[in-house]
């Protein structure tokens, strides 16, 4: 779908929450499985590791020993219920050991056996629901840390077996927000159109990886939407004009802090800008390193690169919120332009705004000397990557995708349908 694309989806309501015996030749395969924690259970089922993200048996001390006959036949049915309604977030049912599943309760199995298979399959489907399907993440420019901590997955469950709310804990473990919301009801009513529900599936999956609790005010940036949103109590408080990474320079998908405002900053340039040689503008100050590199700063002024204003959010990929001296850009539809920072139009009503704007005009009047304010307190920040999105009425709409990842997206989900393939390439 592409950014000029004008269909959209009407997000509905969602749906509601709509192996043979071991021998009895002495200890088998399936008693030696039963002793085992759950986590190891895992990764011996799941081809000898353990489900995406969760540590090995090695590496997990506290994880609960897991005891022959847990498994009743009423929580293996749970379990099935459950992953028979992952069609509806965009999973695959099959990824779960369905059929095994269906099988083992039709012969009424209890016993190492049935705790071996379901436990296997409650891992793999819990760790997909609370931290997505998909491993790399980094692999398309996420680098958000899990929301969920892996290790701790086991023992939810071996303590939703223990007070018998397997499916309420599986459940809700899911993203529980509008957008996720809209989203999964815009995925089952475009039922017939392969290629929209292939980038709904994909967003559904990002929305997986994505803390569960955003803060009661943060700022949000979605990439493929060129557009800076600060959000209150759950409400937009102000939207902002953006300019994001361009495809060769991407814009990473971090969990940021706002911690100060940086009134007329200088700017050190990365190398990996000096390399490419993409450096515009006047007042540079060269350094040879003892390495034989060289290094480049801008002094502030009216020519430097990041404009009069930086919002300073540290993090190893130098990645910040800056304002720019060629204002022009943010008239363009295709705002995917920089180097990876974040260029904001109007910024300076945006400092003002998480700063107070105590002392931001006097910081501002001399254009060449830097002045750093700190923030009261530091605002959480999230770079991410959704190519739809649902508006405030619930209607969900393309927003493009600048960086062409759907695609990488449902190969690596193992999408089935060769629609939902074709979509992200079109």
């Amino acid at each position: 779908m592409s950014r000029n694309d004008t269909r959209s989806v009407p997000a509905g309501r969602p749906s509601s929450r709509a192996f043979a015996r071991p021998r009895r030749k002495g200890p088998g395969l399936g008693h030696w499985l039963a002793a085992l924690p759950l986590v190891a259970v895992a990764c011996i089922t799941f081809g000898g590791r353990a489900p995406a993200g969760m540590s090995s048996p090695e590496s997990v001390a506290a994880a609960p020993d897991e005891m022959p006959g847990r498994w009743s036949i009423g929580n293996a049915r749970d379990l099935i219920s459950v992953i028979e309604e992952s069609t509806e977030e965009g999973l695959n049912p099959a990824d779960y050991n369905i059929d095994a599943l269906h099988a083992a309760v039709a012969a009424k199995q209890k016993g190492p056996a049935l705790d071996a298979l379901a436990t296997a399959s409650a891992l793999r489907i819990a760790h997909d629901y609370a931290n997505g399907r998909i491993d790399d993440k980094a692999a398309l420019g996420w680098y958000i840390d899990p929301p969920t901590d892996p290790n701790r997955i086991a023992a939810g469950l071996a303590e939703a077996l223990d007070h018998g709310r397997l499916g309420s804990w599986l459940r809700g473990l899911l993203p529980d927000n509008e957008q996720y919301r809209a989203l999964k009801a815009a995925y089952a009513d475009a039922r017939g159109d392969e290629a929209l529900r292939g980038q709904l599936r994909a967003n559904l999956e990002r929305w997986r990886w994505m803390p569960r609790e955003l803060g009661d005010r943060y700022i949000y940036v979605n990439v493929p939407s060129y557009r800076l949103s600060v959000i209150s109590g759950g409400i937009e408080e102000a939207s902002y004009n953006v300019v994001v990474g361009a495809p060769k320079t991407p814009t990473p998908q971090l969990q940021l802090y706002a911690q100060s405002v940086v009134a007329n900053p200088g700017w050190t340039v990365p190398q990996s800008i000096i390399k490419a040689g993409g450096m515009r503008g006047k007042g540079f100050r060269w350094t040879r390193n003892a390495d034989g590199s060289v290094s480049a700063w801008q002094a502030p002024g009216p020519s430097n690169a990041l404009g009069r204003i930086k919002i300073d959010m540290p993090n190893p990929h130098a990645i910040y919120l800056h304002d720019t001296p060629n204002r022009a850009v943010f008239a363009r539809q295709n705002r995917a332009l920089s180097h990876g920072c974040i260029r904001v139009e109007n910024i300076e009503e945006l400092a003002a705004m998480l700063q107070g704007g105590d002392g931001l005009d006097e910081a501002l009047a001399d254009p060449r000397k830097t002045k750093v304010l700190q923030l009261e307190r530091s605002v959480p920040v999230y770079l991410v990557y959704f190519t739809a999105q649902a508006d405030p009425d619930g209607t969900v709409r393309s927003v493009g995708d600048p960086y062409g990842r759907d695609k990488a997206l449902l190969a690596k989900l193992g999408a089935a349908m060769e629609g939902e393939l074709q979509v992200a390439g079109r």
